[in-house]
């Protein structure tokens, strides 16, 4: 690989576990952006949500996307709104290629419910309200999302083999 690989789509689309995968049959680096996060400032994203808020978690979030430009060649797994904010799509666009792991909202349904404790903007959602939050967000990022330079639907048998044979012809 030359460039980096962006995985972009909703929590819970899988990016990190396609990600890892995708790498490990890459032979290169894997980068989980938020990993990269908690790594950088030796805080949970849970607590840099209860210090900061989204809008601050937001900020560091871009400033460390930024400072993958530096490392070799990797897959990174990017948080959900990642593209969303600031010039972060661009930016991924120019330094890579973007991948868009499409999934369906009740699929993201049921890998989410049993882990918003985890998830700062899911924690206190019951199941209907966890509902609402993915249909209304995946809603307002998707138009982010299908600007990706490639789009692979969940369904697919194996996301991680279908992007190894799209990077090694």
């Amino acid at each position: 690989m030359t460039r980096h690989l962006f995985l972009i789509g909703f929590m819970g689309s899988g990016k990190s576990y396609q990600g890892r995968r995708l790498a490990e049959k890459l032979g290169c680096p894997f980068i989980d952006l938020d990993a990269f996060i908690v790594t950088s400032e030796g805080k949970s994203i849970a607590d840099i949500f209860a210090e900061t808020g989204e809008a601050g978690f937001r900020v560091l979030e871009s400033n460390c996307l930024h400072r993958i430009a530096a490392l070799p060649p990797s897959v990174v797994a990017t948080g959900g709104g990642t593209p969303c904010f600031f010039d972060n799509l661009d930016w991924m666009k120019r330094h890579g290629t973007t991948v868009y792991l499409r999934t369906a909202a009740d699929v993201l349904f049921e890998r989410l419910r049993g882990g918003k404790t985890h998830r700062p903007l899911l924690r206190d959602l019951d199941d209907e309200g966890l509902r609402t939050f993915i249909r209304e967000r995946l809603a307002a990022r998707e138009p982010y999302y299908l600007q990706a330079d490639v789009t692979l639907d969940w369904s697919q048998a194996d996301v991680a083999a279908t992007l190894e044979r799209m990077i090694t012809g």
